[in-house]
């Protein structure tokens, strides 16, 4: 599709170039979604054949996680090539077929872009290590010397996120910046060739119907690299740098994304993009503006306490920030770097009266601390129902909708994520989060594939099969249908009103009438006036139960 073509729907009208400000988005990590071929990996045809089941979900868009060519150093956000598909995954020609299959459906698509960093196989990479030092190729990167006599020392005492240094030396003796893993070697993004080639990219996806784009680690890409570069001891908290951190967050990044908007507007509609930001909320306004990329990920629920007082403070800001520039928030729970929620609920208390994140769920190979995993399930079923009735837009993870726990005992053989390797297992890394989703009761795979899979599934994974809740009016996949159903009818403006009265709950009204109210207390509350039209598990007569969401209207 070209930019002079308008998209439609079904019914042939033209697509609300608002679409996304109140959305239900459903992340796909492709590679454990449905795999067609039976090779273990999920694939572009394995989507396209469960298009039936995202339509039956109700979501409104996919985002779709890396699907291009990659050494899977890291999960696919290694990238070898931006404008072609890995053919593990399929070809363009499939990635076309999914297009028409998803807009046939009335679904939308968001693609994930990696502008921070490519692979250490991109030809611009392979080019610059080919090169001498000082050549326009190795300026596409950040290449330095090193310290000490021979310059044998990296130029800074930095660490990756992964762990381990954030240099890496290359045979001729320079040393690149990698803020990830060593085989994602950082752009330099004061090199216009860079920005030039992103601009392409975006033109090239979009021209083949792609309705938006998730960008990967969006606040990193503009380093001040001054001499001297200052030792990790006297960084700034990034939390509190407030554009004054080297490598996080710097104000010329936006710069960068008024030239995307541009882009992005020359279509119609105009392209949507979220920002994966992790910056304070006052920040990440800039990235949601109407001039940058139009919206940002709010990840402060998902980083919250199951608390009544901290979820409605994290929403009372979202919603102020979202009216400041324009924006609608955007609200998440789970997605494929994070212990998905269905656990973390059920972690207990530490020692010292905070709620466990997960981390040390993990850490533990997933045996210690007890999970709770009933109460785990019905503070998520209750989550994602005062999620859905919020004003914005609302992203989901696959096989959120099919309660499923996260994956703990996953063999250190079977690990693929880099933060495992490069910490030395000090941390047990995100692969409990992507394992292949289950379709079926049985089988080798659960449904995913004739072949296995990649990660290795749990005994356990039958009993949450989508085959074991369709049709099952309690299962979570029945009540996350049944939500996005109503809600489609109920959701409109941007607005909410609190009603206070009733310690440990949180009760708002939307327009029409719409109230929500979420029980986050010990025992059960008496429900407000108006008829229940749906409600997160069994309602006790008159009473919602403790960690229970319902909708009234």
């Amino acid at each position: 599709m070209t930019s002079t073509e308008t998209l439609v729907t079904r019914a042939g009208d033209p697509i609300d170039p608002d679409w996304w400000r109140q959305a239900v988005v459903y992340q796909i990590y492709p590679r454990s979604f449905a795999d067609s071929d039976g090779d273990g990996v999920g694939d572009l045809q394995g989507i396209i054949s469960r298009v039936p089941y995202l339509t039956s979900l109700g979501i409104d868009a996919v985002w779709l996680s890396p699907f291009y060519p990659s050494a899977l150093a890291d999960g696919g956000y290694d990238v070898d090539d931006y404008r072609d598909v890995d053919p593990r995954l399929g070809t363009l020609t499939d990635f076309d077929e999914l297009v028409a299959s998803l807009h046939g459906a009335g679904i939308k698509l968001i693609v994930d872009i990696v502008p921070n960093h490519t692979s250490d196989r991109h030809e611009w990479f392979r080019e610059a290590l080919a090169a001498p030092k000082g050549s326009p190729a190795r300026e596409r990167y950040i290449f330095r010397d090193g310290i000490g006599p021979d310059g044998s020392e990296p130029p800074s005492d930095w660490d990756s996120v992964f762990g381990g240094p954030a240099w890496a030396q290359t045979p001729d003796g320079q040393w690149y910046l990698h803020l990830f893993a060593a085989e994602q070697p950082d752009l330099n993004w004061d090199n216009p060739e860079v920005r030039a080639d992103f601009l392409t990219t975006l033109r090239f996806w979009a021209d083949r119907g792609v309705d938006g784009f998730r960008v990967d680690v969006a606040h990193a890409l503009i380093k001040d690299l001054s001499e001297p570069l200052p030792s990790k001891t006297t960084l700034p908290r990034q939390s509190e740098s407030n554009g004054a951190h080297p490598l996080w967050d710097r104000e010329g990044v936006h710069d960068i994304y008024t030239e995307w908007r541009k882009v992005l507007n020359e279509y119609d509609p105009p392209r949507s993009a979220v920002a994966e930001a992790f910056v304070p909320a006052a920040r990440r306004a800039r990235y949601a503006s109407a001039d940058g990329l139009g919206q940002a990920f709010n990840f402060d629920l998902l980083q919250a306490d199951w608390d009544f007082g901290r979820f409605r403070t994290v929403i009372e800001d979202n919603l102020a920030l979202a009216a400041e520039n324009g924006s609608s928030s955007t609200w998440v729970f789970s997605n494929h770097d994070v212990v998905r929620h269905a656990t973390r609920y059920g972690l207990p208390k530490d020692p010292a009266g905070a709620w466990q994140d997960g981390k040390a769920w993990l850490l533990s190979n997933g045996t210690e601390p007890t999970v709770d995993v009933a109460q785990g399930l019905r503070r998520a079923r209750a989550a994602v129902l005062l999620m859905l009735a919020l004003p914005g837009s609302a992203y989901l993870y696959q096989g959120e909708e099919l309660g499923l726990q996260e994956v703990g005992e996953l063999p250190a053989v079977n690990l693929q994520d880099p933060a495992y390797f490069r910490s030395k297992g000090a941390e047990k890394g995100r692969d409990g989060c992507r394992v292949p989703l289950p379709w079926t009761i049985g089988g080798l795979s659960f449904g995913f594939g004739t072949g296995g899979s990649h990660l290795l599934q749990p005994t356990w994974f039958g009993a949450y099969s989508v085959e074991a809740q369709d049709g099952d009016p309690t299962s979570t996949l029945s009540l996350y249908r049944k939500a996005l159903a109503v809600r489609r009818g109920l959701q409109t403006g941007q607005s909410l009103e609190w009603v206070d009265g009733v310690d440990w709950t949180l009760h708002f009204t939307r327009p029409g009438g719409w109230q929500s109210v979420t029980n986050f207390g010990a025992a059960p509350i008496e429900l407000p006036d108006g008829a229940v039209v749906l409600s997160s598990g069994p309602l006790e007569g008159a009473k919602l139960p403790s960690d229970t969401t319902a909708w009234l209207i």
